[in-house]
C-alpha cells in the first residue's frame, strides 16, 4: 500500500514542477555562461569583451554588479523591455551581449527569459544568459568575482 501511494503521488508532483518552472528554465542550455567562463572573458586583454547588461531590479544593481555592465531595467515587464529593446536597437546583430538578472534562484528568475527571446527575435546572434542558480550574491559576490556599486 505504501509503494502504491508513492507512485499515485509521483505524477503530482512532476507536473508541480512543470507548472513551478519560471521562464528563466527555458532558456536554452547552448545560451548559458557559467560565472567562472565570463570572469575568464573578463580577465583576458585579448579581443573585445562582451556587453554586459543587467536585466533585473536597479537596487540589486545598485549594490553590486558585474564591472562594466550597463542597467537596462527588469526585462518582466513592459517599460524594462522597451528600455532593453532602445539600448541594443543600433547595434550589431553579431554583437556578443551576455544578460544576467541575478534576483533569485534561476528556476524563479521573472527577467532572463524575456530578455534574451527580445534579443532573439531582434535577430542578435550572440546573445549568453549568466547562469546564477541562487542569486548574485551567492554565485558572484561571496566567489570573490569582481563587482561595483552604482553611485
Amino acid at each position: 500500500m505504501k509503494t502504491r501511494k508513492s507512485y499515485l503521488l509521483l505524477p503530482i508532483f512532476a507536473l508541480a514542477v512543470m507548472v513551478g518552472r519560471s521562464a528563466a528554465a527555458d532558456v536554452p542550455d547552448s545560451a548559458l555562461i557559467q560565472p567562472d567562463a565570463l570572469v575568464k572573458i573578463l580577465q583576458t586583454n585579448a579581443g573585445a569583451k562582451p556587453l554586459i547588461l543587467q536585466v533585473g531590479f536597479q537596487k540589486l544593481y545598485q549594490q553590486a554588479h558585474i564591472p562594466g555592465a550597463e542597467y537596462v531595467g527588469a526585462a518582466n515587464d513592459g517599460p524594462g523591455i522597451q528600455n532593453l529593446e532602445k539600448h541594443v536597437g543600433s547595434l550589431p546583430k553579431n554583437k556578443a551581449i551576455v544578460l544576467y538578472c541575478g534576483c533569485c534562484p534561476w528556476w524563479h528568475c521573472p527577467n532572463v527569459r524575456p530578455a534574451y527571446e527580445l534579443l532573439h527575435s531582434m535577430g542578435f546572434t550572440n546573445v549568453k544568459v549568466l547562469y546564477i542558480a541562487q542569486n548574485f550574491g551567492a554565485d558572484w559576490v561571496s566567489k570573490g568575482y569582481p563587482t561595483e556599486k552604482s553611485e
